[in-house]
C-alpha cells in the first residue's frame, strides 16, 4: 500500500540504500565541495546507516532497501528519486546524469514489492523539493526542478494546491531549507526565500529559525517518525533543545560521515506509508 498526506504522521514503511559505494566524485552541490580532500569514510558511513535503520526498525518501521551499485554513489539519498502524494508514488527526473540510473534500481524493486508507480517525464523533478501537508504541496524551485515541472505536478494532482518556494541557487534542495514536524510545526532556514515567501511560511506555521551554520549542516533535514517523535543529528544542540521545548521526543543518531555528500536524515528516506 502507498499512502502519505503529510510529512508528519505515522511512519510504517520506507524506503532506504546502503552507502556501500558513497564516494565524492563530481562535484554536485556546495557541501560536497567543503569535503572533496576528505571525501567518505565509506565504513564508517555503512556503520551509520546501520545504526540508523536499526532505529526505524526498533520502532517497528518496515525497512525496503536498495540494491547498491558500484556506479551510483549518491544511492543513499533515496528521497530524491522519488516522493509519495496521497496514494501516488511518483519516481523522479533527475537533473543530474550521475543519478538518472537510481530511478531505475528504485523502480525495479518497486516491482519486486509489488508497489505501482508513476513516471515524471517533464524535466526535472526532485523529491526532496517536495514537502506536503495535508491540503498543501510545497514544491522547491530550485537548480534540481523547474517551473515546468512543477506546473506538470499540479496538472497530475488537480485536487491539490501546488506551492511554488523559489529558492536560492546555492540551497541543493527544499528539505535543506524547509521541513515540517507536525500541522502547525517545521523548522526554516529565512536566508533560502523571498522575504514574502519568509513571511507566509511564518504566518502559516510555528517554525525554528535555523542559522546559516545549521543550515550548511543539515538542521532542517530532520525526519518526523510521527507522534511527535524526529530523528535529529547530535550536533545540532540547539535545534534539538528547540524541539523538545515544543514537546518533540528527539532520537539523536550519529550521521556525521553521510552528510558530507549534502544529505541527512530526511534525504536519505523515501516514506511508502504514514498512517493517520
Amino acid at each position: 500500500m502507498v499512502y502519505q498526506i503529510n510529512e508528519y504522521d505515522h511512519l510504517t514503511r520506507v524506503i532506504t540504500c546502503p552507502p556501500m559505494y558513497m564516494e565524492i566524485r563530481n562535484i554536485i552541490n556546495e557541501t560536497q565541495r567543503k569535503y572533496q580532500k576528505e571525501n567518505i569514510n565509506t565504513r564508517l558511513a555503512m556503520q551509520q546507516y546501520q545504526n540508523f535503520v536499526q532505529t526505524l526498525k526498533k520502532l517497528e518501521i518496515e525497512v525496503i532497501e536498495l540494491t547498491p551499485s558500484p556506479d551510483l554513489n549518491e544511492q543513499v539519498f533515496t528521497r530524491d528519486i522519488g516522493f509519495t502524494i496521497d496514494e501516488h508514488l511518483f519516481t523522479c527526473k533527475m537533473e543530474q546524469p550521475i543519478r538518472k540510473g537510481e530511478v531505475e534500481v528504485l523502480q525495479q524493486t518497486l516491482q519486486q514489492h509489488d508497489i505501482d508507480c508513476q513516471p515524471l517525464t517533464v524535466d526535472t523533478m526532485e523529491g526532496g523539493d517536495i514537502v506536503i501537508t495535508d491540503d498543501i504541496v510545497y514544491a522547491g524551485n530550485s537548480n534540481r526542478t523547474t517551473a515546468k515541472a512543477i506546473q506538470h505536478l499540479q496538472q497530475l494532482l488537480p485536487d491539490k494546491q501546488i506551492v511554488p518556494l523559489p529558492m536560492r541557487k546555492d540551497i541543493l534542495h527544499l528539505d535543506c531549507c524547509f521541513n515540517l514536524v507536525s500541522e502547525r510545526e517545521g523548522l526554516i532556514y529565512d536566508g533560502a526565500f523571498s522575504t514574502d515567501d519568509v513571511r507566509q511560511l511564518h504566518k502559516r506555521f510555528d517554525l525554528i529559525e535555523v542559522s546559516a551554520e545549521e543550515q550548511f549542516y543539515m538542521g532542517t533535514n530532520v525526519l518526523s517518525l510521527g507522534d511527535r517523535v524526529v530523528i535529529s543529528l547530535p550536533e545540532n544542540k540547539r535545534i534539538n533543545q528547540k524541539l523538545e521545548q515544543k514537546g518533540f521526543q528527539v532520537i539523536e543518531v550519529p550521521f556525521s560521515e553521510i552528510i558530507k555528500s549534502g544529505g541527512s536524515f530526511r534525504c536519505c528516506t523515501l516514506p511508502v506509508q504514514r498512517k493517520c
